[in-house]
């Protein structure tokens, strides 16, 4: 693995640990922006940091609705990669609080390298809900 590839993979990691525990500041830091997702056949454009503090709030409701305690990572693997941009295939699982995974979905990441600092800029997802 490049030292672009590890970084990349610890930047995916650190936004997991945010993502389940909620931490928007987190998750913030660890995307670049705008930052683009593509699920369900639609774009989402997040713009930048308030932005996705506000979906962080959303989200932890629609989360807590459909019974989610947390989410693995199953797989994690860089299968491209260039100066300043990782694309990484990723395999996540969604658990419930006992451990029950009752989502299973794959995703591409590409995490790019923005003045220095490496953040997730677009995630296209199978997750069909989100």
């Amino acid at each position: 693995m490049t030292p672009d590839e590890a970084t990349a993979v610890a930047t995916i990691q650190r936004w997991l640990e945010g993502f389940n525990s909620r931490d928007a500041e987190v998750q913030v830091d660890t995307f670049n922006f705008p930052h683009v997702r593509f699920a369900s056949g639609n774009f989402r454009t997040i713009e930048d940091g308030d932005a996705m503090r506000r979906q962080n709030e959303t989200g932890t409701q629609r989360l807590k609705d459909e019974g989610w305690g947390y989410t693995t990572l199953e797989s994690i693997e860089p299968v491209q990669s260039g100066p300043n941009k990782v694309h990484v295939a990723v395999h996540y699982a969604r658990r419930r609080a006992d451990g029950a995974v009752y989502n299973e979905f794959d995703s591409l990441w590409i995490v790019t390298n923005q003045d220095g600092h490496w953040g997730v800029q677009f995630r296209s997802s199978y997750l069909d809900n989100q």
